[in-house]
C-alpha cells in the first residue's frame, strides 16, 4: 500500500511540467526495527527539502509563470453551503514503527498534487500500536508531527483517526500493526480481554467492550487508556487543532468502526456474504448478559448467546434464529438483541463523552464511523447487521438510535458504502447498499446529526463517483458534510483515475452536481487530462525515495 512517487517537485510549472508516478513496494508488512536507521536525520532533511521545493514553486509563480491547477480550486460558488469538501485517506503505513514519516519526499509530492486538484485535505490513522508501543503512557508522536507540518505547508486540512484497533486481516488492510506489545502481554495472560465467538475463537483486533470499566490494562481501564491517549494527542498538537487538524474521528471498534468484529476475514474465518457470528462469549460479556437476564427475571436467558444463530458463512434461512420467522423476533430474541446493541451504544456513548470533554475547546469536529453492512439488508432479520451490533430489522430502526447518540455529543455520523449500487451486488446476498444509505440519511436528518461519507472499497471508475455524487446531495434525506476518498496509492495517479478524481472534486464543490472536465482547457486543468502520458516520460529527476 505504501505509495512510491518519482517526479520533479516543479510539476506545477507550465514550462517544466512533471507528473507523479507510483510504484509498489516489495513489502508492506510493518515490523519492529531492531537496528539503527541508516539515515538518522531523514525526517528533518525531508522536511527541509519539502520546504525548499515549496518555496521554489512560490518564487516561480511570482515571476509570472502560469501555475497549473484545475479550475475547481478557483471556482466561485453561488452557495458555499452546497459544497462537499473532499478528503483523501493516506496509506495505512504513513508512519513507521520507527516513528518516522514513511517516504516523506513522495508524501510531499503527493500532497502538492492533491492540493492542486482541489481536495480539502487528507485523513490519517494515528495508530495506538505505534504511538504507545514502548509502554503505558509512553507516547511518541514524532512521525505525525512531521506529517502535520507538511500538511500545513501545503495549505491542506487533516482528519486524524484515533485508531485503537489492530491493522491487518480486514478488507483493504495491506500492512500489519498490532495492538501495543504491553497490551498484547495482558491479553496473553487474560485472553478474555478480547472479543470471543461461540466456538471460543479470540479476536485480538480490539479490546472487548465488556471490560471497558475494568482496570485490566496495567491498572487502567480501557476507557481510561483511550482518554489518556487522546489527551496526549491534544497536548502535543494543540497549536494545530482547529486550523490544520480539523477533525478527530474516534475509533470505537474494529476498523475504527462502532461495531463488533462479527465478520473477521483473517485466516478465512468469514467470507462475503456470510451472516457472521455474535461476539459475546468472553467472560466479561457473559457476566453482563447474565446480569441483564436476571434483572428481567429470566435467568436462563443469561447463560449464553443464541444457540441457533448459525456460523459465519451461513445465510439467514440456514439458521433457526435469523430465518424469516426465526427466534430473532421472539421475546428472547428481542431481549438478547436489545442487550447486545445497547452494550455497543453505551461503549460509544462513553468514548464520545470523554472525547468531547477532551477536545471541546480545541475547535475540531468529532466524528464516529459506522459500518455499511449492506448484505442481507433485504431479509426480514438483517442478520449481518445484527451480529455486528446494529439492531436493525424490518420492524426496528437501529441507525436512528446510533444517530441520536452521536447527535447528543455533536459528533458527525461517518458512513461507508456510499459508492455502491444495488444492481452491482450478487442476487443471492439480498444486498441493498442504496436502501441502507437512504435509511441512514433519513435517520441522521431526524436525529439532527451531521452526515459524512466514505467509499467502502477502492474504486476509481465513473460509476462509483457518480453514485457518491448522487448520495451526497440533500435533495432527499440528509446531504453530506464531507466525503473521504479511499485511498492514496499508485493507482490514483494513473492518468484516467486522476482525471476522474479531479472531475469528482469539482462536482462535489458544486454540491454533487456533476461537472465534466474537458480533455484540455484554458485554465490549466489539461495537466490532469491530456498531458499526463507525455508528463510521465519526464519523471526521473528530482524526487528520489529514501
Amino acid at each position: 500500500m505504501a505509495l512510491t512517487l518519482r517526479s520533479s517537485i516543479s510539476f506545477i510549472n507550465q514550462k517544466e511540467t512533471k507528473f507523479l508516478k507510483a510504484s509498489d513496494d516489495a513489502s508492506t508488512t510493518v515490523s519492529f526495527a531492531k537496528n539503527k536507521p541508516l539515515f538518522p536525520f531523514r525526517a528533518k532533511s525531508s522536511m527541509q527539502e519539502a520546504q525548499k521545493s515549496f518555496n521554489l514553486e512560490a518564487r516561480r509563480s511570482e515571476k509570472g509563470e502560469m501555475v497549473h491547477a484545475p479550475s475547481v480550486v478557483h471556482h466561485k460558488h453561488n452557495d458555499d453551503s452546497k459544497k462537499v469538501p473532499v478528503f483523501v485517506m493516506l496509506p495505512l503505513d504513513t508512519v513507521t514503527f520507527g516513528a518516522q514519516l514513511n517516504k516523506a519526499r513522495a508524501m510531499n509530492a503527493s500532497l502538492m498534487a492533491l492540493k492542486s486538484a482541489g481536495v480539502e485535505g487528507v485523513m490519517v490513522d494515528a495508530w495506538w500500536g505505534l504511538v504507545e508501543k514502548d509502554g503505558p503512557l509512553k507516547y511518541n508522536w514524532n512521525g505525525y508531527v512531521e506529517l502535520v507540518q507538511m500538511v500545513q505547508m501545503h495549505g491542506l486540512k487533516l482528519q486524524v483517526v484515533m485508531s485503537f484497533h489492530k491493522c491487518g486481516g480486514n478488507v483493504g488492510d495491506t500492512c500489519s500493526i498490532p495492538l501495543p506489545p504491553w497490551v498484547m502481554e495482558e491479553i496473553n495472560q487474560n485472553p478474555d480481554l478480547v472479543y470471543t465467538d461461540r466456538s471460543g475463537r479470540r479476536n485480538p483486533e480490539y479490546i472487548s467492550l465488556g471490560c471497558d470499566s475494568m482496570p485490566v490494562l496495567k491498572g487502567r481501564t480501557p476507557l481510561q487508556v483511550y482518554a489518556d491517549y487522546m489527551r496526549s494527542f491534544r497536548d502535543r498538537f494543540k497549536d494545530y487543532l482547529g486550523s490544520v487538524i480539523v477533525e478527530i474521528q474516534v475509533g470505537m471498534g474494529p476498523c475504527g468502526e462502532l461495531r463488533y468484529p462479527s465478520y473477521p476475514e483473517s485466516n478465512g474465518t468469514w467470507k462475503f456474504p456470510g451472516i457472521g457470528e455474535f461476539q459475546c462469549y468472553d467472560k466479561y460479556m457473559i457476566a453482563s448478559l447474565a446480569s441483564a437476564a436476571e434483572a428481567v427475571g429470566k435467568k436462563e436467558w443469561g447463560r449464553s448467546g443464541p444457540h441457533d444463530s448459525g456460523q459465519y458463512n451461513q445465510f439467514p434461512e440456514d439458521t433457526g434464529f435469523f430465518k424469516r420467522e426465526g427466534t430473532w423476533n421472539s421475546d428472547y430474541g428481542q431481549f438478547f438483541l436489545q442487550w447486545y446493541s445497547n452494550k455497543l451504544l453505551v461503549h460509544g456513548e462513553s468514548l464520545l463523552a470523554s472525547s468531547k470533554e477532551i477536545f471541546h475547546t480545541s475547535g475540531v469536529k468529532l466524528s464516529g464511523k459506522v459500518a455499511g453492512i449492506h448484505w442481507h439488508y433485504r431479509s426480514r432479520s438483517h442478520a449481518a447487521e445484527l451480529t455486528a451490533g446494529y439492531y436493525n430489522t424490518r420492524s426496528n430502526d437501529g441507525y436512528l438510535m446510533i444517530a441520536k447518540m452521536l447527535a447528543r455529543h455533536g459528533v458527525v455520523f461517518n458512513f461507508t458504502c456510499m459508492e455502491m449500487k444495488d444492481r452491482e451486488q450478487p442476487d443471492d446476498a439480498n444486498c441493498s447498499p442504496e436502501g441502507l444509505v437512504h435509511q441512514v440519511k433519513t435517520a441522521t436528518r431526524i436525529a439532527g446529526a451531521e452526515l459524512a461519507g466514505e467509499n467502502a472499497l477502492e474504486r476509481y471508475d465513473r460509476d462509483a463517483y457518480a453514485q457518491v455524487l448522487l448520495t451526497s446531495r440533500s435533495d432527499s434525506g440528509n446531504g453530506l458534510a464531507a466525503f473521504t476518498f479511499l485511498r492514496l496509492n499508485k493507482r490514483l495517479f494513473d492518468a484516467n483515475n486522476w482525471r476522474q478524481l479531479v472531475e469528482f472534486v469539482r462536482s462535489m464543490s458544486e454540491g454533487g452536481r456533476r461537472k465534466r472536465l474537458s480533455d484540455s482547457d484554458s485554465q490549466g486543468s489539461d495537466l490532469y487530462v491530456g498531458h499526463i502520458k507525455e508528463i510521465q516520460k519526464r519523471i526521473e529527476q528530482d524526487i528520489a525515495l529514501v
